[in-house]
C-alpha cells in the first residue's frame, strides 16, 4: 500500500468531530512520555507540559493528542504511568469532562488494538489507598480525527506516520530496534537512525508525500505531528501544518484553534531580571483566521 492510499485510507475513516466559532482544541503530539530514565526525552519538559495542559483544561479547551503520547517502543505502560502518574491524572480530568481525544502515532501503535487500551488504561493502582481506581475505561483512541464547519469543509488530523512507510508497516521490527538497541545508545548519545526526527532525509520524504496527497486533494488542510518539525503555512500556501512535539530541548510545541483562528504556540520557561523563573506562553505564528484556509 502506497503512502498516498495510506492517508486517504485513514482520511475516509476518520472519527468527526465539531469545529465552529466557539470550538477551543488545543492540539500536542510526540509527548514520548517515558520511565523517568536518562533515555526519556519527555522528563525534561514535562512541568511544562503538565502546566500547559492545567491552562488549557480550566479554560475549556478539548484536548487532542496527534500519535506518539505514550513511548511503548523502549517501555511498558507500566513504568510510563509511574514515572508521569500526574500528567494522566491530569489527562483524566479532560477525558472525565469529554475533552480528551486520542490519536495512536507508530510508537503507541498498541492503542490501534482495544485489548492494549482496555488493559492499560481501564484502572490503575493507587498506592496511598493500596486500592485500583477506574482510571480511562472508555479512552477515544483512533487513527485519524477530522474537525468538520457546517459547510462540509474540514481539517484532517493525523499523526503522519502514515507517510512513512517503514514506520508504518515495519513499525514492529522498528520497536524491536529501538527497545533493544537504540534506547541503550541513546543514553550515550547516538540517535535513532529510524526516526524521521533524527534523519533529515526520511524527514524530508515524509513531508513530500504528505504535500502531495494534499495537492491530489484540494489542498484538503491537513495537521500532523510525527516529523517534530513545525509547520505553519500562510494562507496563500499549501495547508500543511505540523504541531512539532513535546521533546524539543527547552519548550513544548502545539497548535492551537479557538475563537475559528489557528496559531502556532510554544511553552517554555523564562528567567526574570530577579532570578524567578516562570512557565510562559508564546505565540511563534498567528493567529490567522481558519476561513483563510478553508473557505476557498
Amino acid at each position: 500500500m502506497s503512502a498516498n492510499s495510506r492517508l486517504s485510507k485513514a482520511f475516509k475513516n476518520a472519527k468527526k468531530l465539531r469545529l465552529d466559532k466557539n470550538s477551543k482544541y488545543i492540539l500536542f503530539s510526540d509527548c514520548h512520555r517515558g520511565d523517568n530514565s536518562f533515555a526519556d526525552d519527555f522528563a525534561r519538559n514535562r512541568k511544562i507540559f503538565n502546566y500547559a495542559i492545567s491552562q488549557y483544561l480550566t479554560k475549556g479547551f478539548t484536548y487532542i493528542e496527534l500519535g506518539d503520547g505514550d513511548e511503548l517502543w523502549e517501555n511498558t505502560f507500566s513504568s510510563i504511568f509511574n514515572a508521569n502518574k500526574d500528567t494522566f491524572l491530569l489527562l483524566k480530568k479532560f477525558y472525565d469532562t469529554n475533552r480528551l481525544h486520542f490519536i495512536w502515532g507508530n510508537h503507541d501503535m498498541d492503542y490501534k488494538n482495544p485489548k492494549h487500551i482496555k488493559k492499560n488504561l481501564t484502572q490503575y493502582y493507587e498506592t496511598v489507598t493500596e486500592t485500583y481506581q477506574e482510571f480511562m475505561p472508555n479512552a477515544s483512541f483512533s487513527e485519524s480525527i477530522i474537525l468538520e464547519n457546517e459547510t462540509g469543509n474540514s481539517i484532517f488530523l493525523l499523526h503522519g506516520h502514515q507517510a512513512d512507510w517503514f514506520n508504518y508497516s515495519c513499525w514492529k521490527i522498528s520497536r524491536f530496534l529501538v527497545r533493544y538497541l537504540w534506547k541503550p545508545l541513546q543514553i550515550i548519545g547516538i540517535k535513532d537512525p529510524t526516526s524521521p526526527a533524527q534523519n533529515f532525509k526520511e524527514l524530508i520524504k515524509v513531508e513530500k508525500h504528505i504535500e502531495k496527497w494534499i495537492k491530489n486533494h484540494k489542498n484538503q488542510v491537513l495537521i500532523t505531528g510525527h516529523t517534530h518539525r513545525p509547520r505553519f503555512p500562510q494562507p496563500e500556501e499549501l495547508p500543511y501544518f505540523n504541531d512539532g512535539s513535546c521533546v524539543h530541548p527547552r519548550c513544548i510545541t502545539g497548535i492551537e484553534i479557538e475563537n475559528y483562528e489557528i496559531s502556532l504556540i510554544k511553552w517554555h520557561v523564562t528567567t526574570h531580571e530577579n532570578g524567578t523563573m516562570q512557565i510562559i506562553r508564546t505565540v511563534l505564528e498567528g493567529p490567522q483566521n481558519l476561513a483563510n484556509y478553508l473557505d476557498k
